[in-house]
C-alpha cells in the first residue's frame, strides 16, 4: 500500500512538473513560483529516489510477533534486500532480471498467500520438491531428520516461562550431506503442538516457510506454501528495536545485528 501511495505522489509531482511547463509556461516564470510547482519540484527527486530505494535496493519492515524468536525480537525494524533473488518491478512485483535462488535457512519477507496485501517474515526450510515432515516437534527433510542439539533454555523479555531452545543447521540445496549455518529454534514443552505426524510435498514454484519459534508461528504447516512470485526479498541486517507491545522502550543491543543464518545474540536464560 505504502508503495502504491508514493508511485501515486512521484506521479503526481511529475503531472504538475510537466503541465506548468508546457500547457501553462507562463506559470513556472512567474515569481515567487505557484506554492503547488515549488512543492512538486522540491519533493520530486527525493520521493522518485525514495521509490527507487525501496522498489530495487531495500525496504524496511517491523517485526510485529514473536513467531521468529529468538533470531528476530518483537519490535525489531529490519532492512530487507530486494534484489537477492532478482530484480522485480515495482507495483507489479514482476521479476524481470534473475539473480540468485532461496535457498534452505534463508530468512524470507513474502507476502502472505492467502491474504497478499500482508508481508510475512519466516525461515525457508523446503525448496520445490522437497518432502517436508514435522513429528514430535521434530522436522525431517526428504526422509533425513534435522538434528537438534538442545542449549540454554530461552526466556522471552516479559514472560515467566522458559522454552526449550536447539540448535539446527539445514542441508544446503547444493549438498544434501552438507549444513548450512546454524541457528536457534524454540520449543515450547508445554503444549502438544507439533506431536502428530504431518507431511507436505512441495510443489515446483513454491516454498516451505517455518518460524524458529515452533509452537508460536503460523507458517506453512497451517496455510500451505508460498508461491516463487510472493517473495518480497532476504532480510539482512536489524536498525533499530523498539517494543511498543510489551513497553520495554528501545534496544540498543539490537542495532546492527545481523541476519543471516547464523543466530542472532539474545538473551538466553
Amino acid at each position: 500500500m505504502f508503495e502504491m501511495i508514493l508511485f501515486a505522489l512521484v506521479c503526481l509531482c511529475l503531472a504538475v512538473k510537466l503541465v506548468c511547463k508546457f500547457a501553462f509556461p507562463h506559470l513556472a516564470k512567474r515569481q515567487p513560483e505557484p506554492w503547488y510547482l515549488d512543492y512538486a519540484r522540491s519533493f520530486f527527486p527525493v520521493l522518485l529516489l525514495v521509490f527507487l530505494l525501496r522498489g530495487f535496493v531495500a525496504e524496511p519492515f517491523r517485526i510485529p510477533s514473536g513467531s521468529m524468536l529468538p533470531t528476530l525480537e518483537i519490535g525489531d525494524f529490519i532492512l530487507v534486500n530486494k534484489f537477492t533473488y532478482g530484480l522485480r518491478l515495482p507495483i507489479t512485483h514482476t521479476k524481470i532480471f534473475p539473480i540468485n535462488e532461496p535457498d534452505r535457512g534463508d530468512i524470507i519477507v513474502f507476502r502472505y498467500p492467502p491474504q497478499p496485501s500482508q508481508n510475512y517474515i519466516k525461515r525457508l526450510v523446503g525448496l520445490p520438491g522437497d518432502e517436508i515432515s514435522y513429528q514430535n516437534k521434530e522436522l525431517f527433510v526428504n526422509g533425513v531428520q534435522v538434528l537438534s542439539d538442545p542449549i540454554e533454555s530461552y526466556l522471552p523479555t516479559g514472560d515467566r516461562v522458559s522454552l526449550d531452545q536447539y540448535k539446527q543447521a539445514l542441508p544446503t540445496k547444493h549438498d544434501e550431506d552438507a549444513s548450512a549455518a546454524g541457528f536457534s529454534v524454540l520449543v515450547n514443552p508445554y503444549t502438544n503442538r507439533g506431536q502428530a505426524k504431518a507431511s507436505w510435498k512441495v510443489p515446483e514454484g513454491h516454498y516451505f516457510m517455518m518460524g524458529d519459534n515452533r509452537d508460536n508461528s503460523a507458517d506453512s504447516r497451517a496455510w500451505g506454501f508460498v508461491p516463487e512470485k510472493n517473495i518480497v526479498g532476504k532480510a539482512f541486517f536489524v536498525w533499530m528495536n523498539y517494543d511498543s507491545v510489551k513497553d520495554s522502550g528501545f534496544n540498543l543491543n539490537r542495532i546492527g545485528a545481523d541476519i543471516t543464518a547464523e543466530e542472532l545474540s539474545s538473551v538466553v536464560n
